[in-house]
């Protein structure tokens, strides 16, 4: 009898919202007894041993397990207790804790639903679609069990509403490491770099945080319509800086600075006395410029275009014209070609001479006879 009266006087010292400390005697499929002392059992449903959906109690605790609970309910002969509410209890604190000072953490995903992600910590953490990560996610399957950085955005402990961002964590750390490269960069640094994106004036290039523009101008020595035509998307390139802008995280970038010029080695590859074919590109007052390379132009002076006097370049040439000249002149430190064409007339014109001088040799007159004053023109 006075065990009994021992017991019920240990029951009425509990009362609801009161913290005790139990161990797990049994686990049952949907709760579970606790001893907490006075020979009295507690009872946990399994409703009160999680923020989250439970199976199976046996999925949260073990026989032996100490366990801090909240009292329930008291009735005659049972205590009902809360695991979930001392857990909840605490997570609201260090949540709010973490809230106010930024502090990153992580948690494990225990479940994939519509609209996003749902953690465990302590209470139902949910992490929005938008705020899993910086790009869009079709299947969020594969995140489940995942460990996740994670952010508090958002608390509402009235609305038992715990809003988490992992999301905000890439972001910090893009930020991070996007200010040191920036800081690390230095105007004429050649560096590594992969192709982001194209566009219509140029490319996008990753330099491992931050985004710098190859300007279409600036891909290649030749003249670029579309930027496809000279990287893709995906390509490892080395650029030169340019220009490097911190305030407003700016960067220019050249892929042609990297590459030898269309002058590069041009005393190789033509030399004075040779005969070449280029395009006529552009005419001026004192003659016209022919591109004999990609990038390379040369000068016919006015003088050096016919043999016979003329008072523009227009009288003879024409913009997108594929003449041959000779090559007077190369001088490659100041990338200039001395071009002629009146030079090959007299070259033909010899040509002409000797082939007449060869079929005439017996014909017993004197090829000056022949010719007049033809060859006059080409002594001037």
């Amino acid at each position: 009898m006075d065990e009994m009266n021992h017991e019920v006087s240990g029951m009425k010292e509990f009362s609801a919202g009161d913290i005790v400390t139990g161990k797990v005697v049994k686990i049952e499929e949907k709760q579970v007894l606790v001893d907490v002392g006075y020979k009295v059992e507690g009872i946990v449903p399994i409703s009160e041993l999680s923020s989250l959906h439970v199976e199976k109690a046996s999925d949260v605790v073990n026989e032996g397990d100490e366990l801090k609970l909240q009292v329930k309910k008291v009735e005659d002969d049972e205590i009902v207790l809360s695991k979930r509410a001392v857990d909840a209890d605490k997570a609201w604190q260090d949540l709010e804790d973490k809230f106010e000072s930024g502090e990153t953490f992580t948690a494990e995903v225990k479940d994939v639903v519509k609209g996003g992600l749902v953690v465990d910590i302590g209470l139902r953490g949910f992490i929005p679609a938008s705020l899993v990560e910086t790009y869009y996610v079709e299947d969020f399957e594969n995140y489940k069990g995942k460990e996740l950085s994670l952010k508090v955005v958002e608390l509402d402990r009235d609305q038992n509403r715990v809003i988490l961002s992992h999301r905000a964590v890439v972001e910090a750390e893009e930020s991070s490491k996007k200010q040191e490269v920036l800081q690390s960069l230095e105007e004429g640094q050649v560096i590594e770099g992969t192709v982001q994106r194209l566009t219509d004036f140029g490319a996008f290039v990753n330099l491992g945080g931050i985004d710098g523009l190859v300007h279409i101008s600036q891909l290649s020595h030749e003249h670029v319509e579309k930027a496809s035509d000279v990287v893709e998307e995906g390509q490892t390139i080395q650029v030169k800086v340019l220009s490097v802008d911190r305030d407003n995280e700016r960067i220019s970038l050249s892929l042609k600075a990297t590459q030898p010029g269309p002058w590069h080695d041009i005393a190789g590859r033509v030399q004075s006395g040779e005969v070449v074919e280029g395009t006529v590109r552009r005419l001026v007052s004192f003659g016209a410029f022919v591109e004999v390379f990609p990038g390379v132009e040369g000068l016919v002076h006015i003088s050096q275009i016919s043999n016979r006097h003329i008072g523009t370049p227009g009288e003879v040439l024409e913009e997108g014209q594929t003449v041959n000249v000779k090559v007077l002149d190369v001088d490659e430190d100041a990338k200039r070609l001395s071009l002629s064409m009146k030079e090959l007339e007299r070259e033909q014109a010899r040509d002409e001479v000797k082939q007449y001088e060869k079929e005439e040799d017996n014909a017993g007159f004197s090829l000056s006879d022949m010719i007049g004053d033809q060859l006059d023109k080409y002594k001037k």
